[in-house]
């Protein structure tokens, strides 16, 4: 059996992977976060000896880094957390996949862009982020690139899955409020966790390594998201859309987010032939599981 390395196990893209990889008879699966649970191991991605220690030990076939600082607004008052979080562990883990002969899969995110485009960024073109979470998430790609040997940064946008996400974060405001504002003029392309860990799945055993977009496919706004989750959750709760100059009015602790960051999973297609859902079919399934 082939090991996997998992950080941050208990997050929502962890969990999808290890209910992707379950039953796998090629693969079994060692899970890691910040704090040991039921099943998981603790690991501080942040120590570069205690990551070194723990690959050398397990030798494994992959490690797949689930792990970061995800929370945009607090960070950037939490700078240093942010860089070692999202810039040094993702080093970390790629000296240590370098150390153990081990493969590296790191996610990353739209926020390395500027978010000023009107087309779909593809791999290729110029990062430009505009808040401490795409700055340090892009030392943590630049880094990864620098010294791990063999691996596979995807970057993807508007995650969901199992756990704290905008779906759940509306329909559990759906509960109280009889509307809620949402902002209309940023894109992108929510993602499913489950998508996400297919792409992995997909990637892991080739040698087709580098950076690739990993998102499901089409476009949309937050506002447009939200009442298409409304609908399918049979909620009658009215969204209001805002700009984003409107939203920071009511929300003047909000950082800046890009406002266009559609991603073209380019590098997936010309290299291969594994395609995202298109993310309406994407979160109508999430829907009816929940």
């Amino acid at each position: 059996m082939k090991t996997l390395l998992v950080t941050g196990s208990n997050g929502q893209l962890g969990r999808a992977v290890n209910r992707e990889f379950a039953g796998s008879t090629e693969y079994e699966i060692y899970n890691t976060d910040v704090a040991e649970g039921e099943g998981i191991h603790a690991l501080d991605i942040t120590n570069v000896d205690q990551v070194i220690s723990l690959a050398k030990e397990l030798k494994p076939y992959a490690i797949i880094n689930c792990a970061a600082y995800t929370a945009v607004d607090e960070q950037e008052t939490k700078g240093d957390l942010a860089y070692k979080i999202n810039a040094l562990g993702p080093r970390n883990l790629a000296i240590a996949a370098t150390e153990a002969d081990s493969k590296l899969v790191h996610i990353s995110t739209d926020y390395v862009f500027r978010g000023d485009g009107d087309r779909p960024y593809t791999e290729f073109d110029t990062t430009g982020p505009v808040s401490m979470y795409g700055r340090t998430k892009l030392a943590g790609e630049n880094f990864v690139r620098d010294f791990a040997k063999r691996y596979f940064t995807i970057r993807t946008a508007w995650l969901y899955g199992d756990g704290k996400n905008f779906v759940k974060t509306m329909l559990r405001l759906s509960e109280n409020h009889d509307e809620v504002s949402v902002v209309k003029d940023q894109l992108g392309t929510p993602t499913s966790t489950k998508e996400l860990a297919k792409a992995i799945h997909y990637l892991l055993p080739t040698d087709n390594y580098g950076l690739f977009h990993g998102t499901c496919e089409g476009d949309t706004n937050w506002a447009d998201f939200t009442e298409e989750i409304f609908r399918l959750a049979g909620k009658n709760t009215k969204v209001n859309h805002v700009t984003t100059e409107e939203y920071k009015k009511m929300n003047p602790q909000s950082t800046d987010r890009p406002a266009y960051s559609i991603l073209d999973n380019y590098m997936l297609r010309l290299t291969g032939d594994f395609r995202f859902a298109d993310w309406k079919d994407a979160i109508r399934e999430y829907i009816d599981e929940m």
